[in-house]
């Protein structure tokens, strides 16, 4: 038996195809390499490319290669963009998840594991917030996530279907041993920036809004190492398989930093002194969203590793350094 994870060529995908195989499980990635690359799925996964809204080949894949369980990564996920193309995005995140929801119910696929994002609480009345608070996406993308979790939900009700949805907060670093990182030339996540202009890769970084109500004016995030959030993924597969309930778990530290603490802390790892450069708000940003995770340490007894926004940046640091020297070889 295997299990399925789709966008497994991509930044979060990729890494979790590594925990999977390291934890001895057969891996089946499907993935239309859109933003996914070849390369990142490890020869011991099997990759099967093709789009999760083409239903037929979604169908073929689980049966031909005895897929038990899904992990959902597949999507898109960049904030501004989905102001200005909110179709696009629910068409990507919302009516594909749809689709393979419906042929995971139809095979007879039982436990089910979704990216979801802490972009669904939209602007906190509180912070850290917890799973509980009112979901109220302020962004296209944020409610694209909210509306695949209803349906799986309602799914759950109506079938013998079990889920997780992980709200995510900001993910970053790459994987501690240098065999994935974040490899998109147009990401647009802050560290992946900063690490550019570090490297020169970049003539600056923008920082977006510096008028926001947090201690210097700029947003407040909750940075948490990739490594320790596909680890939460493997727990949540685990709790599902003992016959766990659906829930949904935010993905965390219960830390937050803002962005010119972030900036300020890429200068000191590096010992590069890049410029940074005020820049108008950008749509769709709160002030400060900060993960309140009592309820995934308690439920899945998950434990991170690495809480370190230094080490975070190191290692992010590295991948693009490795990114670059492979770009100007080439």
């Amino acid at each position: 038996m295997s299990v399925l994870v789709t966008g497994g060529a991509g930044y979060i995908g990729s890494h979790m195809v590594l925990e999977l195989l390291e934890a001895g499980e057969e891996v089946v990635v499907l993935d239309n390499l859109s933003t996914g690359f070849r390369w990142a799925v490890p020869p011991a996964a099997k990759l099967v490319i093709g789009d999760i809204g083409d239903q037929d080949l979604v169908r073929s894949t689980i049966r031909r290669l005895n897929v038990e369980a899904i992990i959902h990564f597949a999507g898109s996920i960049v904030v501004p963009e989905s102001v200005s193309d909110p179709l696009g995005y629910y068409n990507n995140n919302t009516v594909k998840s749809r689709d393979l929801i419906e042929v995971a119910v139809s095979c007879g696929i039982k436990n089910f594991i979704f990216s979801s994002t802490a972009a669904v609480y939209g602007m906190p009345e509180t912070n850290p917030v917890a799973e509980d608070a009112p979901l109220a996406p302020i962004s296209p993308y944020g409610t694209s996530k909210m509306m695949t979790e209803f349906m799986l939900r309602d799914t759950a009700v109506a079938h013998d279907f079990n889920y997780v949805a992980l709200r995510y907060f900001n993910v970053a670093g790459a994987d501690p041993k240098g065999r994935s990182g974040q490899s998109s030339p147009v990401a647009t996540h802050l560290i992946k920036v900063a690490s550019q202009a570090a490297l020169g890769d970049r003539s600056h970084l923008e920082i977006y809004g510096n008028d926001y109500d947090t201690p210097d004016g700029t947003c407040v995030r909750d940075y948490i190492h990739v490594a320790d959030l596909v680890s939460a993924h493997k727990l949540a597969l685990d709790y599902l398989r003992k016959g766990g309930q659906s829930d949904v778990f935010n993905c965390g530290y219960c830390q937050g930093y803002s962005v010119a603490e972030v900036v300020d802390t890429m200068k000191n790892v590096t010992g590069v002194d890049f410029e940074a450069r005020p820049a108008p708000r950008r749509a769709g940003d709160p002030d400060s969203l900060i993960a309140q995770n009592t309820k995934i340490r308690e439920t899945l007894g998950w434990e991170p590793q690495l809480n370190d926004l230094g080490a975070i940046i190191a290692q992010a640091y590295d991948w693009e350094h490795h990114l670059l020297r492979f770009k100007r070889a080439s």
